[in-house]
């Protein structure tokens, strides 16, 4: 019989193919099992005298929380053995490449480079509503899969709301990778999600100008500097970068968490719709902060702050909202009341995103098309839906405008929700009639299809049996 870490081995049921890697804290073997189609690897911890007592209760932490997580951010979860006999993990197997292969490549190209970023934070997003909090974002924990969507690996230093902080409980000092690690977890803090966005911006970062924005520090004092000094302004390194994506990447490595984007979701948003994103002072930043500006935010950082914070619970502070409006039906009862629904929602979610939605609604086969009258089309359009928004009252940074051009509305705004995680949608409904029940209604497949809540929101009878029977 062969050696159990050797090829031919057997262990759990499992057979190791060959060893794709091995690593000071793990090594990832190809493995097999009869009744298993999908590709499987088994990750093995790599006990040595001088092994770390942490990357071992980091295991541990693997162990307990990758079998929590679900969906196509993660990979799927098998099998793990006690340490009785050989501790393990077996898991999907991700073909695609790392993030860390592109570093060679930096700087990418701005449009790339968003891309990229969407679907990172979309993946974080994905776990921080399953109550996890990643805590070492980096390019070679981050993965792709031949469909595109980014996958996460290696859970060791991650916090789960739901159970124990087993890192937390016995090691006193920082845990992260030094480039990565953010302000807050120098202090120990390892309960804030937008930890993994402020990770996630020093990733941006090193892709856009091929530099870290705070070097490699190897010493606590060396972290410490992220505490007070800001880095070089990506435009001053890389002329190429757009003012919009400076402002991105500037208010993910914000000091203090506040100051960051609320959750991943609206920062997946902003890099899908770079048009949108409010510039401010960041956006026009050439160089650092002065000394005098650095030596106050040093004295402020000597006391250690008190943060107090949950993933799922700054996921609900900041949901998305969409608000579908039909600005081509002529009902001004129905816009009111659809206005006054949005406010409310505003007032009662101060962290929301308010995304105003209006469809154009396109011909399914394009014949002689005018795109220079549909242009105009859609940009008065646009107007009138600013125009809409205008009394909402709410901050500039917090709503944003999309004319989105489809042949079936519904279609669209279902996509609009899922592509960029919007957990609620108010839309209109101009009430029933028989032909309205036969042919349906946007609202009514929006209501039937979404995979978030939906607010519908009627006016009195009287006007909704005089309005016309178009959708929404």
């Amino acid at each position: 019989m062969a050696e159990p870490r050797a090829p031919g081995g057997v262990i759990d049921g499992f057979r190791l193919e060959e060893k794709i890697h091995q690593g000071n804290m793990a090594e990832i073997w190809r493995v097999t099992r009869p009744d298993v189609s999908t590709p499987l690897v088994m990750k093995i911890p790599a006990f040595r005298d001088s092994s770390d007592p942490a990357a071992l209760v980091g295991f541990e932490v693997e162990q307990m929380i990758l079998p929590t997580l679900s969906g196509l951010h993660v990979p799927r979860f098998f099998a793990a053995g006690d340490w009785s006999i050989q501790t393990h993990i077996v898991m999907e197997l991700i073909a695609g490449p790392s993030l860390r292969a592109r570093l060679d490549d930096a700087p990418l190209d701005p449009g790339e480079l968003a891309s990229i970023g969407s679907r990172v934070a979309a993946a974080l997003h994905d776990i921080h509503v399953q109550h996890v909090i990643h805590l070492d974002v980096k390019p070679s924990n981050v993965m792709f899969r031949a469909s595109g969507e980014a996958v996460l690996i290696d859970f060791g230093l991650s916090r789960h709301d739901q159970l124990p902080d087993l890192l937390a409980e016995q090691f006193p000092l920082p845990m992260g990778t030094g480039p990565y690690i953010s302000p807050e977890q120098i202090w120990g803090v390892r309960n804030d999600p937008r930890s993994d966005l402020f990770a996630l911006g020093v990733l941006l970062y090193h892709l856009l100008t091929g530099e870290r924005p705070f070097g490699n520090p190897t010493s606590l004092r060396g972290l410490r500097r992220r505490l007070y000094r800001d880095p070089i302004p990506p435009r001053a390194l890389n002329p190429a970068c757009p003012p919009w994506l400076q402002e991105v990447i500037l208010r993910c490595l914000e000091i203090e968490p506040s100051r960051r984007w609320d959750t991943a979701a609206h920062l997946a948003f902003e890099l899908q719709h770079p048009e949108q994103v409010s510039l401010g002072v960041r956006a026009q930043r050439m160089r650092r902060d002065g000394p005098w500006t650095v030596a106050r935010r040093r004295f402020r950082s000597v006391g250690e702050p008190n943060l107090r914070q949950s993933a799922a619970g700054q996921v609900a502070r900041g949901p998305i909202i969409l608000v579908a409006i039909d600005l081509a039906s002529g009902s001004q009862p129905l816009s009111d009341a659809l206005r006054l629904t949005a406010r409310r929602v505003a007032q009662t979610e101060p962290g929301a995103r308010l995304a105003c939605v209006t469809v154009l609604r396109t011909p399914r086969v394009a014949i002689d098309a005018n795109a220079e009258a549909e242009g105009s089309v859609r940009m008065d359009l646009l107007v009138k839906l600013k125009h809409w928004s205008r009394p909402l009252g709410t901050d500039i940074g917090r709503i944003t405008h999309h004319v989105l051009e489809a042949p079936d509305a519904a279609a669209a705004i279902l996509e609009f929700a899922r592509s960029n995680h919007v957990d609620q949608i108010v839309i209109g409904s101009r009430g029933s009639s028989s032909l309205r029940r036969y042919l349906g209604s946007v609202s009514s497949e929006v209501v039937a299809q979404a995979l978030c809540t939906v607010t519908v929101v009627k006016t009195p009878a009287r006007e909704s049996e005089s309005a016309e029977p178009s959708p929404p």
